[in-house]
Order: C-alpha cells, then sequence, then structure tokens
C-alpha cells in the first residue's frame, strides 16, 4: 500500500457507502443527494417532520436571526401544525394583517426598524405624508401590535414582531 492509495477499510467503507445508497435509490426511485450542500439546504424542514410526525396535516415553522441597524439582536421561532391553523378563526387576524396594507405604514415599519424611532423624526419623513397622517398610520401599527410606543413618543416593534414582521415580508416578495 503506498501513501496515496486508500487502505483496505477506506475502500470497503466507501464500496458499502456506494451499495447503500445504490440500494435506497432503487427502493424509493429517487436519485441520493448529489451533494452535502443538497441535504443541507432543507435542514429546517427535515427537523420539522422529525418532531410533527405523521400524525396530522402538516405544519409550518418560521425562525430567524436579526441584527437591526440599531443594535438590537433577535432570535426567535414558531412552529404550528396546519390543522392548528384551520381550526383558528382567520378573521380574528384581518385587523393584524390589513395595519400593514397601507404602503406608508410599512414605511414607517421600515423607517423604525432602521432607528428613526421619535414621531418628530418619523413625521419629518417627506415620503410619510403630513403630521396628522402620520400620527394616523402609527396609531393604526400601535393597535394592531406592529409598534409599541413609549411615553416619550418614542416608537419601536416589539421583539417578538421583528422575525414575524420580516416573515410577511418575504412572503409578499414575489
Amino acid at each position: 500500500m503506498t501513501p496515496t492509495e486508500p487502505n483496505p477499510l477506506e475502500r470497503r467503507v466507501s464500496d458499502l457507502e456506494r451499495r447503500f445508497a445504490d440500494l435506497i435509490s432503487k427502493i424509493t426511485d429517487e436519485k441520493p443527494p448529489a451533494t452535502k450542500h443538497h441535504t443541507d439546504m432543507y435542514w429546517a424542514l427535515e427537523g420539522l417532520r422529525e418532531r410533527v410526525g405523521e400524525d396530522n396535516s402538516g405544519a409550518v415553522l418560521y425562525t430567524g436571526t436579526v441584527d437591526l441597524p440599531t443594535g438590537e439582536h433577535y432570535d426567535w421561532q414558531l412552529g404550528t401544525t396546519v390543522d392548528d391553523l384551520f381550526d383558528a378563526d382567520w378573521s380574528e387576524w384581518a385587523g393584524t394583517l390589513g395595519a400593514l396594507g397601507h404602503p406608508a405604514r410599512l414605511l414607517l415599519l421600515r423607517r423604525v426598524l432602521q432607528g428613526t424611532r421619535t414621531a418628530a423624526e418619523l413625521a419629518a419623513d417627506d415620503g410619510l405624508g403630513t403630521t396628522g397622517q402620520v400620527y394616523h398610520h402609527l396609531k393604526q401599527l400601535v393597535s394592531a401590535g406592529w409598534l409599541r410606543s413609549s411615553a416619550r413618543g418614542h416608537y419601536a416593534v416589539p421583539g417578538e414582531r421583528v422575525v414575524p414582521l420580516l416573515v410577511v415580508l418575504s412572503g409578499a416578495n414575489r
């Protein structure tokens, strides 16, 4: 055996791995993953499948890790079964989702996430309309839970809403 040749054990393991992959391929009529990258692509999905099992119609998982320009950091995840989602009263979420349905409100949320926090700073943004309009939209976002307001007129997206907001925006991005 020369230093460049694999030792007999390595050859046997390699041969067994190839045979195993061929066997699985024949059983499932699926090709084995071409590269490790392919199997890593669905790591969250595979973990969800393992947790959920086959006792229901599926599940949804969303998760995120976010560093905002303001220095805040959020790690968050939520998983729920499809059965639970179908059993819920979706009409109860109309106000929360509806609050996101105006371009000025989306711009307000973006500005707040980027660090513009006071009503005065937000009202100075020409793209947001008049001061009265800004306060109207801020009130809608606070009412729907997308923003919190402090006594000093500072606004922030609640930590538990940062990742869900970005997930909703990701889903809306076609």
